[in-house]
């Protein structure tokens, strides 16, 4: 391997990704992409698009996918802190259901690589908190699809959050350790819990 470590989660399609950092008085430099490590991993995807999103203490994003044309996503912070969670929503897969979560800070400067049949989210830990990623797929706002953040099926342990399950996604009575509250998009307050979503 070159610039790039690139570390298996406990569920497949899920994998960590560590640049190396060179840093001296003036700053630091690394890789944040280098396809032929990539591809020396087993991963061969291919990026159609990138985005960059800027959310405040207490968003939580999520949990998005696209249906018929699923998105493969490399994901990283460029400023401030957050919980990223990958929930597996693939029918034939042995972890169906299941979730996995990684903090991914502008200091760690690790990455998240999420392959399609995810649902994806994540939550800002932070005061602000630039978010970067990369898609294997174009956006397609007819084809999306989303999850639950809090459903008790799936059991995610976002960090720093307590609050009282009312069996809706609302953020309603969810706060943060500080007592930020928990700012959810009106539209990813109506998803569906796990058994009543999508799967491919």
């Amino acid at each position: 391997m070159g610039q790039i470590r690139v570390t298996k989660c406990p569920i497949e399609g899920l994998y960590v990704i560590e640049p190396a950092v060179h840093g001296d008085e003036r700053g630091y430099f690394m890789e944040t992409y280098n396809q032929r490590d990539m591809e020396e991993a087993g991963l061969t995807m291919n990026f159609v698009q990138d985005n960059q999103s800027l959310s405040t203490k207490g968003v939580l994003r999520g949990l998005h996918f696209q249906k018929q044309y699923p998105q493969g996503k490399l994901v990283r912070v460029v400023r401030g802190r957050v919980f990223d969670v990958a929930v597996d929503l693939r029918s034939g897969s042995d972890t169906y259901g299941q979730w996995y979560g990684v903090e991914l800070s502008e200091d760690n400067k690790k990455q998240f690589y999420i392959s399609q049949g995810f649902a994806h989210g994540f939550l800002v830990l932070s005061d602000i908190a630039e978010f970067c990623y990369k898609c294997t797929d174009f956006y397609r706002p007819g084809d999306e699809g989303g999850l639950a953040w809090n459903d008790p099926e799936i059991g995610i342990g976002w960090p720093d959050v307590t609050g009282t399950y009312l069996g809706t996604p609302s953020s309603q009575g969810y706060v943060l350790a500080d007592g930020t509250p928990l700012n959810i998009s009106g539209k990813d307050q109506k998803w569906a819990g796990l058994k009543d979503t999508f799967h491919f």
